[in-house]
C-alpha cells in the first residue's frame, strides 16, 4: 500500500508542476516590472505599462476554452507536455526579447501555457486519485501554485537585491539584466516539468473513455489495486455503454449536464469575485490605506505569502475529513464577518497591527477553504466524457472574472471607498454561502462515476 500511495503521489505532484508554473508565470511580472519599464521606456505609457502587466490573460483565456476540447480528444498527458513547452518558450523568450512587442507575444504564450495548466492539472490529478483521498491529491495543486508564487517572490527579491546591490537606484545594467534573469529563473521548474510529464502515465478514466481498457487497468491497479481496478472499470464500462455519444459543446446543454455546469460557473467565478486577490494584487494600496509605509508594506505581503501556504496545508489535511461543502461554507460565511469588520476599520479610521491581522484571517480563510476546494469540486462534478470541455468552461469564467475584479478594484477603491469595496465583498460571500447551501451536494468519499450517475439524473 505504501508503494501504491508513494506512485500515486509521484504523478500527482509532477501534474501539480502546472499549478506551481501557473503561479510562478502569473507572479514573477509584478517583481520584474520596476527593471522591465525603463527598459522598454513604457513609464510615459499607463496603457503600455497595464498591456505588459495583463497581456498574458490573453493566452489564459483561450489557453483555457481550447484545452478542454484538446483534452477530451487527445487526452490529459499531451495537454500536460504541450504546457509545460510553453512554459519553456516563454521563460526563454521573455528574458531573451529586445522589442516589447515580443515580449508581450511571449508573455501570451506563457498565458496560454497557465490556461492550459489551470484547467487540465487538476483533472488529471482527479481522475487518477481513489475517492478517499481525491480532495487531498487535487488540493495539492492549489498547493504547488502558492508555492510557485512565493517562488517567484524570492526570486524577484534575490535577484533584485544582486543588481541593484541592495540599493535603490536601477543602474543600466540591472535595466538591461534584473528583469530578464527573473524570467529565465523559470527554466528550472519548467524544464523539469518538461521533463516528467513525459513519464508520467495517461488518465486511466480518459484511457476507458477512449476504448484503451486495458492500458486503463494497468494504471489503477498501480493506483489502488486489483479490485480498485476492477470496480473502476466496471462502473466506467457501464457509464459508457449508457452514453455513446460523441463528446461536443452541445453535449453541455443536456438537461442534467447544464445544471451541474451552472453549478461549475457559478463556483469558479464566486472563488474571483470573493475578492481575496485583490489583497494580493494591490497590496500596496490595502496596506497604505491602513497606515502602513513602504518597508512595511512589503515586510506585510511576505506574511501574507507565508499565510497562503500554511493555511492551504491545512485545506489538504481537513477536505477529505470535513468535506468540501463543509470547507466552502468556512470560508464563505468567514470571509463575510472578516470583510464586514475589515470595512467597518476602514470606515472608523483604525490602522496598524488590527487591520493587517483581518488582511491575515481573511487570507487563512481563503486558502484552506474557496482556494484549494473550488478546484476540488470542479475536478470531481462533471461527467468524464466532457469533463475537459465542462472543466474548460468553468475556468474559462474563472479567468473572465478575475479579470474584471482587478479591473474594477481601483475604480470601486475610488467610488466607494476601501470600506464601501470591502463591505460589497462580503455581500458577494453572502450570496455565495446561500448558494452553496441551496445547490452544492457533498462530493466527499463518492467516486467519480458515483458523482456522475447523482448529479446528472
Amino acid at each position: 500500500m505504501k508503494q501504491t500511495t508513494a506512485y500515486l503521489l509521484l504523478i500527482c505532484l509532477v501534474s501539480a508542476m502546472g499549478g506551481l508554473l501557473f503561479g510562478y508565470d502569473w507572479v514573477v511580472i509584478g517583481g520584474a516590472k520596476i527593471f522591465y519599464e525603463p527598459f522598454f521606456h513604457l513609464e510615459g505609457s499607463a496603457a503600455l505599462r497595464g498591456w505588459a502587466m495583463s497581456s498574458a490573460l490573453i493566452g489564459c483565456l483561450a489557453g483555457a476554452l481550447l484545452s478542454g476540447a484538446w483534452s477530451d480528444r487527445y487526452g490529459r498527458k499531451k495537454m500536460l507536455i504541450a504546457a509545460s513547452f510553453l512554459f519553456v518558450a516563454s521563460a526563454v523568450g521573455t528574458g531573451a526579447v529586445d522589442s516589447f512587442f515580443w515580449f508581450v507575444v511571449y508573455r501570451i504564450i506563457g498565458g496560454f501555457g497557465i490556461g492550459i495548466a489551470s484547467n487540465v492539472s487538476p483533472v488529471y490529478i482527479a481522475e487518477v486519485s481513489p475517492a478517499s483521498v481525491r480532495g487531498k491529491f487535487v488540493s495539492l495543486n492549489q498547493l504547488t501554485i502558492v508555492l510557485g508564487i512565493l517562488m517567484a517572490q524570492l526570486a524577484n527579491w534575490q535577484i533584485g537585491e544582486y543588481f541593484t546591490a541592495g540599493g535603490e537606484t536601477l543602474s543600466a545594467g540591472s535595466i538591461e539584466w534584473a528583469w530578464r534573469w527573473m524570467f529565465w529563473a523559470e527554466l528550472i521548474p519548467a524544464g523539469l516539468f518538461f521533463i516528467l510529464s513525459f513519464v508520467i502515465p495517461e488518465s486511466p478514466r480518459w484511457l476507458a473513455t477512449a476504448g484503451r481498457t486495458a492500458e486503463a487497468g494497468k494504471i489503477l491497479g498501480r493506483v489502488g489495486g486489483t479490485e480498485y481496478a476492477r470496480q473502476t472499470l466496471s462502473e466506467l464500462g457501464q457509464l459508457n455503454g449508457d452514453k455513446k455519444e460523441k463528446a461536443n459543446w452541445g453535449a453541455l446543454l443536456q438537461p442534467g449536464v447544464r445544471s451541474v455546469l451552472v453549478i461549475g460557473i457559478v463556483l469558479a467565478v464566486f472563488q474571483q469575485w470573493c475578492g481575496i486577490n485583490v489583497i494580493f494584487n494591490y497590496a500596496h494600496e490595502i496596506f497604505s490605506a491602513a497606515g502602513y509605509a513602504v518597508s512595511d508594506v512589503l515586510m506585510n505581503i511576505v506574511v501574507t505569502g507565508v499565510t497562503n501556504v500554511v493555511f492551504t496545508f491545512v485545506a489538504i489535511y481537513t477536505v477529505d475529513k470535513w468535506g468540501r461543502r463543509t470547507l466552502m461554507f468556512v470560508g464563505s460565511a468567514g470571509l463575510a464577518l472578516i470583510y464586514a469588520i475589515l470595512g467597518t476599520c476602514y470606515f472608523l479610521g483604525i490602522s496598524g497591527w488590527p487591520m493587517l491581522l483581518l488582511v491575515v484571517l481573511a487570507i487563512a480563510c481563503y486558502a484552506m477553504s474557496l482556494a484549494p476546494v473550488v478546484w476540488v469540486v470542479l475536478s470531481e462534478i462533471f461527467p468524464v466524457r466532457i469533463r475537459g470541455m465542462a472543466m474548460a468552461l468553468s475556468t474559462f469564467f474563472l479567468w473572465v472574472a478575475c479579470f474584471l475584479l482587478t479591473y474594477t478594484f481601483p475604480l470601486l477603491n475610488e467610488a466607494v471607498g476601501a470600506s464601501g469595496t470591502f463591505w460589497l465583498y462580503g455581500g458577494i460571500c453572502l450570496a455565495g454561502f446561500l448558494f452553496i447551501r441551496a445547490r452544492l451536494p457533498e462530493t466527499k468519499g463518492k467516486t467519480l462515476e458515483e458523482l456522475e450517475k447523482e448529479l446528472t439524473k
